[in-house]
């Protein structure tokens, strides 16, 4: 009993003893530092008074029928401190028996495990949910959808899920800086709560993306209207300190059981009908749909086989030329690409040089595009026109690496002892305005080399004419959507006029793409435009068949007048 005495008294484990009706007897000076209660302020109370806040009487009625029924009972009780401070307790309660079978005494002790509970639930809230947000994040996203798939196919209903990316976000955090990207986050994770009911689920998958899971549907009307109730809330302005920012959003949306059976699929079909409501213009909601999981399953198949297609050699290029107007002679010619598919046949530009961008791919068929056209300029110099120029397309993709590894283009015109004017790289007005400091850098670099740079497709995008000056822009190509319903007086022309007039006040010439006919041959004569390029001229040929040209010439049409 000694023994006994002076562990009950010495033990780091908080102990209480009550009587078989629960009324404390003792507590040893454990349960005092634990608790901050002494045994003079607990003992004659009832054990179940200790945690009144936490747990009702039918928690502590199941407690004492377990002990009575089994002998003992372990579990976690919530509890208050004498402080005021919540813990958090394991409870092992043992009963005593007397001589006729009944219940003596109950012996509880009593760990204080506060601390660990709120390590494992910030592990748990670590690993469920995003930090910025609040928000709960990919795990706790497929968590969730997992389970309203499973209690729609029980109730035979619908579950939509929406996946949202933020348009022009990068903007944002490029202009502003990335602590404003998270304030307009947060803005957007708010206005997203706003937008849905109280039993859908928002979830932030990382940067820009979002998730929405819209449950316990009959039928998908609804979803529409949220949809656009979203897109109307993101479309207002976020107010980021002293500055507004505007920016929209690319939604797509995919529905159990008709686009998916799991979560997997349901996911990996919003995210590709999200990426055609942003190539469609963002700002917009799309439904998934059988052609774009057509579309994807050939997109796949063209990023694989675009791998092998260079060292295949099922790429080749094709030139086409470029007339000068004042003279009507072939000046100039641009390289494009061309893919002879071994089972598609030959696949256009539009649809697989894009996958060459995301790829990455490009970087490598953009250097050997660069290294043919060189080769061939130097032939067609050295053959037929001294001052001959070729000008090669370059992605922004291409810009990146070569400022990561050093510009081959440069070692390559020195190699082959060409002069910089005898190469013209054209990038595009959006690539321009996007452009990285690395990739200005290397226009700049372009520049002072001698190679002359084009901006492509001018009129389509929103470039600032500050850069015109900025990065000595050479040649402005005025894109084929206004060359293509040209006629006199119309406003395409009067746009036409105002980008001549326009250039060749910077200093800058210009080349027409695009054109078809006589009329717009002769128009774009008359406006002053320097240098056209179409397929009243010729289509783009092989090196083989663009050599005849130098020989025969180019039948161009008569200009009256």
């Amino acid at each position: 009993m000694q023994l006994a005495s002076l562990v009950y008294l010495n033990s780091s484990e908080a102990m209480l003893v009550t009587d078989g009706s629960g009324l404390i007897i003792t507590v040893n000076p454990a349960f005092t530092k634990v608790t901050g209660y002494t045994a003079e302020e607990v003992v004659g109370r009832s054990f179940n008074g200790l945690s009144p806040e936490q747990h009702d009487q039918a928690f502590f009625k199941t407690v004492l029928r377990v002990t009575n029924t089994q002998g003992h009972w372990a579990g976690e009780i919530g509890g208050r401190r004498k402080n005021g401070e919540d813990c958090i307790h394991w409870v092992t309660v043992n009963c005593i028996y007397n001589e006729t079978g009944g219940v003596h005494r109950r012996v509880a002790l009593i760990t204080d495990i506060t601390e660990r509970k709120k390590s494992e639930q910030l592990i748990w809230r670590q690993a469920n949910f995003d930090p910025l947000t609040n928000l709960p994040n990919r795990n706790m996203f497929l968590d969730r959808l997992d389970r309203e798939i499973k209690k729609a196919f029980r109730r035979g209903q619908k579950v939509a899920l929406m996946f949202l990316d933020l348009d022009r976000f990068k903007d944002v955090n490029d202009s502003l800086g990335h602590f404003m990207g998270d304030v307009l986050l947060r803005e957007a994770a708010r206005r997203l709560g706003e937008s849905v009911r109280d039993s859908d689920s928002i979830a932030r998958l990382g940067g820009d993306e979002f998730t929405i899971i819209l449950g316990e549907l009959e039928q998908t009307e609804k979803v529409d209207r949220i949809a656009e109730g979203i897109l109307q809330r993101l479309a207002q302005p976020f107010m980021l300190g002293s500055e507004v920012a505007y920016i929209s959003a690319s939604i797509g949306i995919a529905v159990y059981p008709e686009d998916g059976m799991d979560s997997e699929a349901l996911l990996k079909n919003a995210d590709q009908a999200m990426y055609v409501a942003k190539n469609q213009g963002r700002d917009r909601f799309q439904y998934f749909t059988v052609q774009m999981q057509q579309q994807s399953r050939q997109r796949l198949r063209l990023a694989n086989d675009l791998h092998a297609a260079l060292s295949k050699r099922q790429l080749t290029v094709f030139y086409q030329p470029i007339v000068e107007f004042g003279g009507g002679t072939l000046a100039k010619a641009e390289a494009l690409l061309r893919w002879r598919h071994p089972d598609l046949g030959m696949v256009s530009p539009a649809e697989f040089i894009p996958i060459a961008e995301d790829t990455g791919s490009i970087v490598d068929i953009g250097d050997w595009v660069f290294a043919v056209a060189a080769r061939q300029v130097k032939h067609w110099r050295q053959r037929f026109h001294p001052c001959f120029q070729v000008s090669v397309n370059k992605s922004p993709v291409q810009f990146r690496k070569q400022a990561i590894e050093g510009n081959g283009w440069l070692a390559l015109l020195r190699e082959l002892e060409l002069p910089g004017d005898s190469v013209v790289v054209e990038i595009t007005e959006g690539a321009l305005l996007e452009a990285s400091s690395a990739s200005r850098e290397q226009l700049l670099v372009f520049r002072d080399a001698g190679i002359q740079v084009a901006l492509d497709d001018f009129g389509t995008g929103y470039s600032s004419l500050a850069y015109l000056k900025k990065f000595d822009i050479d040649y402005i190509k005025i894109d084929q959507s206004f060359v293509r319903n040209m006629v006199a007086e119309s406003s395409d022309m009067a746009l036409c006029e105002a980008i001549v007039v326009m250039a060749h006040k910077l200093g800058i010439k210009v080349v027409a793409e695009g054109i078809e006919t006589a009329e717009q041959y002769q128009l774009l004569k008359r406006i002053g435009c320097d240098y056209g390029q179409g397929y009243l001229i010729s289509k783009p040929v092989p090196a083989e068949q663009f050599e005849l040209l130098f020989a025969t010439g180019i039948a161009l049409p008569v200009v009256v007048g």
